[in-house]
């Protein structure tokens, strides 16, 4: 054989630096904690905090608000779990609630003074109370006789009118509600009330959540600072249909109640209704926003106010984030999902495809197991009933071509595709190729942790 046949030696591949091997050990303690993670849970050993949790953060203290939390006893000794809020005589309140035809005595009584509200506010104080451990759902006349109860005690304890008191509870469905468990803490709880205690009224609305929720933003409106800040539970029996979860948002700012119902309305379709974890609607889905007006300034009572669109811009970044934290914290998820919709018939069709693949058990246990099948994703879009054409069709993980006009991208292997599905926030992107309609949907995989929640939700 020529020397010049001879086989060139192969080149040493560089060193890693000492920086990306630490970031590659960082990926890898992950990847471990979300593995020992699903062991336990799988297995029943630990309820386990979600590995996508986030740290409670430091929320800004809205004027002309209190709030108290104690244990009732509701389900379980020594647990928090009632919160009760005081808010300002003469505040703005507007309300969504869950589209559900079962829906609880809590839904039907915020409904009803929500609509008594445009009326006419009543005199005193407004009161909130939301308890955890038994939902008060489908508990015929025996459910509205504990809102009435718990309205009395609750108008009692802040000194203003049963019409101004709005109640939400979250639990188990079918049991009768321990009223009195309620209303005998809710004579203790006024003397309690104190500004800015978010933190344990956000552990007190907790069913099986892994951690309490908050969300907050301050902003400026031509001089005068709002403060915004909020709680929100939910793990399961989440899916869009307004509002799929238990919310409430608190801010200074001056609004009008008819404004700020229309703002909670809109910005709803881009945060609750975004989100999913496993395609069930709940009977006591609420979400509430008050509005003190304490922070000063002519009130804000139109859109075509400039300060109307810097506020609603900011509602909008905590009702969101809220939303997000709710599927960071879906049961047993351990991946939080993003999936886009572009190329659509329409908007409302791009949500539709959107939410067949972000429910679909089939994408996302795939996506539990790390596994890149995205021929998943092509059913999902498939099975929707909306318009799409599967030659013009393209599928995105991240920022990875996967499948382009029908089929596989030339680009595409199925190890970069692998490597991706092991991140902790993963991205499905599917343009249809048809017209203009987009949506966006947060979603989480599906795992044995799911499984073992729900089937001992009630031992």
């Amino acid at each position: 054989m020529a020397k010049d046949d001879k086989k060139a030696p192969k080149k040493a591949k560089p060193k890693k630096t000492l920086a990306e091997l630490e970031e590659r050990a960082a990926k890898l303690r992950k990847r471990l904690a979300r593995t020992e993670s699903k062991i336990a849970v799988s297995k029943g050993l630990v309820p386990g905090q979600s590995p996508l949790a986030t740290k409670f953060p430091s929320l800004p203290e809205v004027a002309g608000v209190r709030f108290a939390s104690a244990a009732a006893g509701v389900k379980y000794k020594d647990r928090l779990d009632v919160m009760l809020a005081e808010v300002a005589e003469g505040s703005a309140i507007a309300g969504v609630f869950t589209k559900s035809a079962t829906r609880s005595a809590p839904v039907d009584w915020c409904k009803a003074k929500l609509a008594e509200m445009k009326k006419g506010a009543p005199r005193g104080p407004l009161a909130i109370v939301v308890n955890s451990g038994n939902a008060n759902a489908f508990t015929g006349d025996n459910g509205m006789k504990g809102v009435a109860a718990t309205a009395k005690a609750a108008a009692k304890a802040v000194g203003g009118a049963q019409r101004g008191v709005f109640i939400s509870s979250t639990g188990v469905i079918g049991e009768a509600l321990p009223a009195d468990k309620i209303t005998d803490k809710l004579a203790e709880m006024k003397d309690m009330l104190a500004p800015g205690d978010l933190p344990l009224a956000a552990e007190a609305i907790m069913t099986t959540d892994t951690f309490p929720k908050g969300a907050g933003k301050t902003v400026d409106l031509d001089g005068v600072t709002v403060n915004i800040a909020g709680i929100a539970k939910g793990s399961g029996m989440i899916a869009p249909d307004m509002a799929t979860m238990l919310g409430y948002v608190f801010t200074d700012a001056p609004v009008s109640r008819a404004l700020l119902q229309s703002m909670l309305s809109e910005g709803t379709k881009t945060s609750f209704n975004a989100a999913t974890v496993d395609s069930d609607t709940s009977t006591s889905d609420t979400v509430l926003v008050a509005a003190t007006g304490k922070a000063g300034g002519k009130n804000i009572s139109s859109r075509r106010d400039p300060r109307a669109e810097v506020f609603e811009a900011a509602l909008n970044e905590v009702l969101q984030d809220l939303a997000k934290q709710i599927v960071r914290d879906g049961e047993g998820a351990t991946k939080f999902v993003t999936v886009k919709v572009t190329g659509a018939k329409t908007d409302n069709s791009a949500a539709i495809i959107a939410r067949a693949i972000a429910n679909s058990p089939l994408v996302k246990t795939a996506i539990a197991g790390e596994d890149p099948n995205w021929g998943r994703v092509v059913m999902a879009v498939g099975k929707s009933g909306q318009p799409a054409n599967r030659d013009k069709l393209s599928i995105h993980f991240g920022d990875i071509l996967v499948a382009d006009k029908g089929w596989v991208a030339d680009s595409y292997t199925e190890e970069a595709g692998a490597e991706y599905m092991q991140g902790e926030e993963i991205e499905i992107i599917a343009d249809l190729g048809i017209a203009h309609g987009a949506s966006e949907v947060w979603t989480c995989d599906l795992t044995h942790g799911y499984i073992t929640i729900n089937a001992d939700y009630r031992s």
